[in-house]
């Protein structure tokens, strides 16, 4: 670090006078996590608390941010590290790296949001070829002191020099091997010894320095280490994945070391206050004796369950149950934990919030209502909307995995993360990656997984691995992503260098072979298992009832949070919905109206004929003619939609898209008319078709002749449509229903065009309740999806009782995009770039189409206090575009009728609390 020891001089990107760097965990708390990380803050709770927490201190995120912005430390960290370092060797009675009696210290990372094993963790810092020696005397134990050496050399060599670590692992084995042991717990004194002096030889080749002897060189570079790998590939990967914020870095925890590798007397773990699998409440985790806590992580030793811990240490398990009921009572959530024993001693060395499948989040959260630890408003904090999508996804047919046909067996393991997963077996993260883009559905298969295989690990439909357990970081990992994963399948032999896995009988499955992984029970098949809809699908769809005997406890949790998010919500829920049957189904899934019914889709199959002939036609008398014919069946179709949808709002967009979509492909017309020509058959229709499509042509479909254009070039064409609501609403009121019919006119740029068009509206209107003698209380409404609609909001709200965002195209009209071209050509390197954080089509690019929602909802409503306003495109469906919409003041969403229940959700979180949650 660097040598200037007076704070009040500025160096480059560094400190001001009076910024404090670094903190005692004595010093902190939970409520820190933004300039202590979680890990920091949560170390320093938990000695608030009184709880066994090795005494140590952390450097804040702001000596981070200073260091990445300018390269160099603040001037006044080391003095602050020092000052801190002499304090914590006061209390401990020893000196880092002290010949006789060394103090040794872990550097870990520690962002704000928990990153599992994406940023870089070093133990046993203090450890050098003389005070190894000083080491083994004090501990009485001279295999435990080599084998704490060989780790540090392991682990500084590979996330602080960059050595690859691979060949630590290789000498490893070839240790293993000549003593003819398995496990590395078996090599002896002697044999660590001759690892550590390789090990110093791999540093020497492959870094160009020694490893270094002095102690604070040691945590120095292990510090600035931590700082780097914030913008390690790995972590940006994650964070983006994620959805984290890059800006924020991460604290450095330099904590004093305890040895769970001392003996059998002594081990490490990790544990849950309830299982981060299911949410069933009971003892998780895993233990692993004489063992640090990166061996549980990594997977690379299979564990024990936490539970025969009792029988191994009694004292300490009850220790451990005691302290996990109080750190779940003041959390008030599930938590992970990690911790060591050492020689009996239990210590604690890390809690969080932990991560939970979508399955547990739903359990956890109702379960904790009812002991009275959190309310509703809280509860729906712990789940969104992105959980209770995963929840709908299919399931395996277990019937039919059960009869075999077509699929075996052939292994279990845990079930670390559930799902449904079917791909083809990889055994390498490139080649997931690689024929993931290709379009192939991939299951990655590992012995264990490290943070470096994470863009496999995303790229992949689930993961596999044959070691490591629901602590380990592929099933932590997977779990924070909803990915599906079984681990610890210890009877799959993964030979990841040769591509294969073999199962027991002898088959051998190779890469590309088909595999189904099911996260849930942690069976594994060859073959193809066929998926049935989940159960929260049939509790959406009514065929599944909460309160029945045979209902999934799952169900009933999720309808508990359904009823919290619909009681607090304000937002209301319509869905896009252009037929009956779809609807139907909204309505099923909770929909409180349709807001989007699009016409275009009434036009297509046997009625493309009609729209045809009114195309073609010459004279005003053949137009009418075909406006007549298609006059019944729209009207046909919205007597269904009001049927469907009796009571509740139905906004019908007039028709929007070109004409020539409803035309056939022009080269498909230029060969049949070609043909025709060469066969000398009649050809006429097809001939005029043909001048149809080219004097139809447009270069820019989507800012050509549509929308409201369509309404006042082709004559009668809205007026047809605005008859057919009219007759088919009057048709309903006949019948004692209550439609409630709302006419859209789409792509309005200006307010004469909504103006004439209404005008022309409010006749027909007039003449169908004349005609029929009903009353009809139509509303006439926009979209709003051009930017000048947005900016002229104030004037549009004159002739309009409601604006309807049309999200899609209004991000296309502001970013200048087309979206088919755009997503398929440059969105991934902008994505990979950072340019974007997530596609604006996903969700709503709050900064540039955020801000005329929000211009034209303010200038619409001074014009017209009760204008009602929505959202009709997408986002309405997307969880952090409705956050958005709620606080802009919309009055409801409409999305897809699959996203309905999500909305919903999403609408009750966000009335909650619109600053989201914590709980990622």
């Amino acid at each position: 670090m660097s040598e200037n020891k007076d704070p009040q001089v500025a160096q480059s990107g560094t400190s001001v006078e009076g910024v404090k760097f670094v903190y005692d965990f004595t010093e902190g708390n939970k409520d820190l996590k933004d300039l202590l990380g979680g890990k920091g803050a949560n170390l320093a709770e938990m000695t608030n608390l009184g709880l066994p927490v090795p005494p140590g201190f952390t450097i804040t995120t702001e000596a981070c941010k200073t260091y990445l912005d300018s390269g160099e430390e603040p001037a006044a960290l080391r003095d602050e590290v020092s000052a801190h370092l002499d304090a914590l060797e006061e209390k401990m009675g020893k000196k880092l790296g002290q010949t006789d009696d060394p103090l040794l210290v872990s550097v870990r990372s520690g962002a704000k949001f928990s990153m599992p094993g994406m940023m870089d963790t070093v133990l046993n810092i203090g450890l050098s070829d003389k005070s190894v020696q000083g080491l083994a005397e004090q501990a009485g134990d001279e295999r435990f002191a080599w084998d704490s050496y060989r780790r540090l050399i392991q682990m500084f060599g590979k996330t602080v020099l960059g050595v690859d670590g691979e060949l630590f692992e290789d000498a490893l084995d070839a240790a293993k091997t000549a003593k003819k042991v398995t496990v590395d717990t078996e090599l002896e004194a002697a044999d660590l010894k001759k690892l550590v002096t390789r090990f110093k030889k791999i540093v020497k080749a492959e870094a160009g320095r020694d490893f270094p002897q002095d102690p604070r060189e040691q945590m120095d570079l292990a510090i600035k280490a931590v700082f780097d790998s914030w913008n390690g590939d790995r972590a940006k990967l994650y964070r983006r994945q994620e959805r984290i914020p890059h800006d924020l870095g991460t604290a450095v925890n330099v904590c004093s070391m305890v040895f769970g590798n001392l003996g059998p007397d002594s081990g490490t773990g990790v544990a849950f206050t309830r299982d981060p699998a299911s949410g069933h409440q009971g003892v998780y985790g895993d233990y692993l004796q004489n063992a640090q806590g990166e061996d549980v992580v990594a997977g690379i030793r299979n564990t024990v369950p936490l539970a025969e811990l009792e029988s191994i240490d009694k004292k300490s398990y009850d220790q451990l149950m005691q302290i996990m009921e109080t750190l779940e009572n003041h959390y008030k959530d599930l938590c992970d934990i990690e911790f060591t024993i050492e020689r009996g001693r239990l210590w604690m060395l890390q809690t969080r919030v932990g991560k939970r499948t979508a399955g547990a989040a739903f359990r956890i959260a109702t379960q904790l209502v009812d002991q009275g630890l959190i309310d509703e408003a809280e509860a729906l904090t712990r789940v969104n909307g992105a959980q209770l999508a995963q929840l709908m996804f299919p399931r395996f047919d277990d019937e039919y995995a059960r009869r075999g046909e077509g699929v075996e067996q052939v292994g279990r393991g845990i079930a670390a993360s559930p799902g449904a997963a079917v791909g083809k077996a990889v055994f390498d993260s490139y080649t997931a990656v690689k024929w993931s883009r290709s379009g192939e559905k991939v299951i990655l298969i590992r012995r264990e997984t490290n943070p470096d295989d994470l863009d496999g690990m995303i790229a992949a439909e689930g993961i596999l691995t044959s070691r490591g357990g629901k602590t380990s970081h592929a099933a932590v990992v997977a779990r924070g992503m909803g990915k599906t994963c079984v681990c610890g399948a210890e009877e799959l032999e993964v030979d990841t260098k040769r591509r294969r896995m073999t199962v027991p009988g002898g088959h051998v499955v190779e890469e590309g072979d088909v595999v189904s992984i099911d996260g849930s029970t942690g069976k594994v098949y060859l073959g193809e298992v066929p998926v049935v809809p989940s159960p929260v699908v049939e509790y959406f769809e009514g065929r599944m009832h909460p309160g029945a005997d045979d209902a999934d406890e799952l169900v009933e949790a999720v309808h508990r949070m359904m009823a919290f998010a619909d009681r607090k919500r304000r937002l209301r829920v319509r869905a896009n919905a252009d037929n009956a049957e779809d609807a139907l189904r909204a309505r099923r899934f909770g929909a409180q109206g349709i807001g989007l019914c699009r016409t275009e889709h009434m036009f297509l199959g046997d009625r493309r004929e009609l729209v045809e002939r009114l195309i073609l036609a010459d004279t005003e008398a053949e137009r009418e003619e075909s406006l007549k014919a298609l006059l019944p069946l729209q009207k046909k179709d919205f007597v269904e939609l009001f049927e469907a949808m009796d009571g509740l709002p139905v906004t019908i967009r007039l028709l929007d898209p070109p004409l020539h979509e409803f035309l056939p492909d022009i080269t498909e017309l230029s060969v049949r008319v070609a043909l025709a020509e060469s066969r000398q058959e009649p050809h006429e229709n097809e001939l005029r078709l043909l001048q149809a499509v080219h004097r139809l042509h447009e270069q820019n479909p989507m800012l050509g002749l549509r929308g409201v254009r369509l309404g006042l070039v082709i004559p009668g064409l809205f007026t047809m449509q605005v008859r057919a609501i009219a007759e088919a609403a009057a048709e309903r009121r006949a019948a004692k229903c209550d439609p409630r019919a709302e006419i859209m006119i789409p792509l309005v740029g200006t307010v004469q065009e909504l103006e004439i068009v209404r005008e022309e509206a409010d006749r027909v209107i007039a003449e169908v309740e004349q005609t029929t003698g009903t009353r009809l209380k139509l509303a006439i409404g926009t979209m709003i999806e051009l930017p000048r609609a947005a900016l002229t909001a104030g004037q549009i709200a004159e002739a309009a009782e409601f604006f309807s965002f049309g999200t899609n195209d209004l991000t296309q009209t502001v970013w200048g995009f087309s979206r088919d071209d755009v997503e398929a050509s440059f969105f991934t390197a902008y994505l990979e770039k950072g340019i974007f954080g997530v596609s604006p089509f996903e969700t709503i690019d709050k900064d540039g189409v955020g801000s005329l929602v929000k211009l034209a909802a303010k200038a619409g409503r001074e014009t017209r206090p009760d204008l009602k306003l929505g959202v009709c495109g997408e986002h309405g469906g997307d969880p952090e575009s409705v956050h958005f919409f709620h606080e802009v003041g919309l009055d409801y969403v409409s999305c897809s009728p699959f996203r309905i229940p999500v909305a919903r959700l999403e609408a009750g979180r966000a009335a909650v609390t619109s600053a989201g949650s914590d709980h990622r």
